[in-house]
């Protein structure tokens, strides 16, 4: 049966989440990203967690020579995830993508 009260509350919530996305720095919306992706592959969602790891590839700069080398780095080791999370290996991409997002938090200072 459909509740109005938990659908008031949902609502709000969704209009919260919105409005935190959309005032966020880039530096806040990757590290949500990987929040994203630890919360899934702990839950071992398959789909959610490559979905936002390909998010994260999405966002490699490749145009800017300083930026190249460390994005083709971060696209392999991304794409590492992807097939380790094909292949259940949950813990090993849990430890990488824990370990990327508090080294980005670290050089964000956040």
């Amino acid at each position: 049966m459909y509740n109005s009260a938990s659908s008031h509350a949902q609502q709000r919530i969704n209009q919260y989440l919105v409005k935190e996305i959309m005032d966020a720095s880039p530096q806040q919306l990757l590290i949500k990203i990987y929040d994203f992706a630890i919360l899934n592959c702990q839950r071992h969602n398959l789909a959610k967690t490559n979905h936002a790891i390909q998010e994260l590839i999405n966002s490699l700069n490749f145009e800017d020579e300083s930026a190249k080398e460390i994005s083709t780095g971060l696209l392999r080791l991304y794409q590492f995830c992807q097939d380790q999370m094909r292949k259940k290996e949950y813990e090993i991409v849990y430890k990488i993508l824990t370990e990327l997002r508090d080294t980005w938090r670290n050089a964000f200072n956040m």
